[in-house]
């Protein structure tokens, strides 16, 4: 065994940049994620930037980041090309991390510092909040938005209203049009503090108006975090006792929707992750790339769930590597829910595989029952849109979109797998009861119309609304249970 080093800038290179990005989150998905891409845009590009780390709440882990001088390991895991990739990558890209609740006047201090240009936050969805309990004087506020205000105010009164001092503020928080929601919340404190804002009031709401510049951002990476499993072999393999590793699949995805008062080619400029070859996209509409995610990325976990475990298979990799329900996934994914988006369709093709390759990661042992939770509403917003426009672009129905709602159906009969495993579904008891209920008449007809009549689900009655769906999923359920799963697949691939 050989003996580790401490990690620390004094054992370890560390570059030295120009801290010019306020990041409010310390947790394993910025680091994996954010400031990976920071490390590879100045690794890179002449982007030449380090984040300042701020903890958002009073109790994180900035102690630990400062204890080994804000550096620590990426372990990059996932399938590329077909091939398995396992890497470690020390990344510097963090210059320093504070606790705004004990360091309050060099959390303030921050604004003063005039290369000063990104503010980027992780705060969990509930972390774009607005408490009008909140006070101007707290030191600090305690929602983040009540903490950004007060910077950018103390930046505004320090510059003396420059236009050229305005921040970009891209939050990552996993909230559709996350900008939109904290811009809504930087104009409530605005609002709430008019008093304690005083003469100024006027001037830092058209500053802030006028010279900052809030983006709406999607973010894809699964990021499991600290590898427990396997650390002490990681530690060795690194030479180093890191103890802020952090694990993540090699995929990464950030969608970045410019802000209203800027083009795009102003915000590539200034965020040059496209030079690095990085899957950064800077765009005027993130709506396409949403739906993109949605559905070809959830859409088919949703349906493959099922169809694989009652068919006896319990590992999402295993499913997409099995000889039939590979080829139904492919079905789902290629043949129909790719046919429903507007974007490219070499984009489309390109995104499509890149999830398959997700789904066959051979680092993660992703469980199937684990996304089969309220499988009803995933497939409202998931499938059912793409099932819509599928009928509507081509006449027809999905097959295999179809065939998912009756193996979601008849997962939740329950009882057991032909290998004997029971089948214990979970969803809200309504859902169950009715369910259940509907599985007691043995009427295939009956559950079709029962199911498809949800309106707690599916806001509608979708056997008057989605022609010929009550006739296609009746017939679906009859070849499930006269074949059982494995054998009813083969015949709709």
């Amino acid at each position: 065994m050989n003996e580790l080093k401490s990690l620390n800038k004094r054992t370890a290179p560390k570059s030295t940049m120009p801290e010019r990005i306020i990041q409010f989150g310390e947790g394993n998905f910025l680091r994996a994620f954010v400031d990976w891409i920071v490390f590879n845009m100045n690794q890179k590009t002449d982007f030449n930037a380090s984040v300042v780390v701020v903890q958002p709440i009073e109790h994180g882990m900035v102690d630990w980041l400062n204890g080994q001088d804000c550096l620590y390991h990426l372990n990059l895991q996932g399938k590329e090309n077909g091939q398995p990739v396992n890497t470690l990558t020390r990344i510097d890209a963090i210059s320093r991390a504070l606790n705004p609740y004990t360091q309050h006047q060099a959390f303030m201090a921050l604004a003063e510092q005039p290369e000063m240009r990104f503010i980027i936050s992780n705060t969990t969805e509930a972390g774009i909040a607005f408490d009008e309990t909140c006070k101007f004087a707290d030191k600090p506020a305690s929602s983040y938005p009540g903490k950004l205000v007060q910077l950018l105010f103390h930046r505004y009164q320090y510059f003396h209203g420059a236009p050229d001092k305005g921040m970009i503020i891209m939050p990552c928080e996993l909230i559709f049009l996350n900008g939109h929601r904290l811009k809504e919340c930087i104009y409530q404190y605005i609002e709430l503090w008019k008093d304690d804002l005083g003469s100024d009031y006027e001037g830092f709401k058209d500053w802030f108006t006028d010279n900052c510049f809030v983006c709406a951002t999607l973010v894809d990476r699964i990021v499991p975090g600290f590898p427990r499993e396997n650390i002490s072999e990681i530690q060795q393999q690194i030479c180093y006792k890191d103890n802020l590793v952090v694990k993540a699949e090699t995929f990464h995805l950030w969608v970045i929707k410019k802000a209203e008062n800027m083009t795009v080619e102003q915000l590539q400029e200034e965020f040059p992750a496209h030079k690095a070859g990085l899957h950064v996209f800077i765009t005027d509409n993130e709506k396409p790339y949403h739906a993109r995610k949605v559905t070809l990325l959830n859409g088919p976990h949703t349906v493959l769930s099922p169809v694989a475990y009652l068919s006896g298979v319990d590992i999402v990799r295993d499913a997409c590597e099995h000889p039939v329900i590979g080829k139904y996934i492919h079905k789902v994914q290629f043949e129909e829910l790719m046919q429903t988006l507007d974007l490219p369709q070499d984009e489309l093709q390109q995104f499509a595989s890149d999830v398959l390759e997700r789904f066959e990661n051979p680092f993660v042992d992703h469980q199937v029952t684990s996304i089969m939770l309220n499988s009803f509403p995933k497939y409202e917003t998931r499938d059912l849109p793409g099932l819509k426009i599928y009928l509507e672009r081509k006449g027809t129905l999905p097959q295999g979109l179809v065939f998912g709602l009756a193996a979601i159906i008849t997962y939740y009969k329950g009882g057991n797998r032909e290998d004997g495993t029971a089948i214990v579904p979970n969803d809200d008891p309504k859902i169950m009861g009715k369910l259940t209920e509907l599985w007691n008449t043995a009427d295939t007809q009956k559950i079709a119309e029962g199911v498809l009549a949800f309106d707690d689900v599916w806001h509608e009655n979708l056997n008057k609304t989605v022609p010929g769906l009550t006739e296609m999923l009746k017939k679906h359920l009859d070849l499930i249970q006269a074949k059982g799963m494995l054998e009813a697949v083969k015949e709709i691939i």
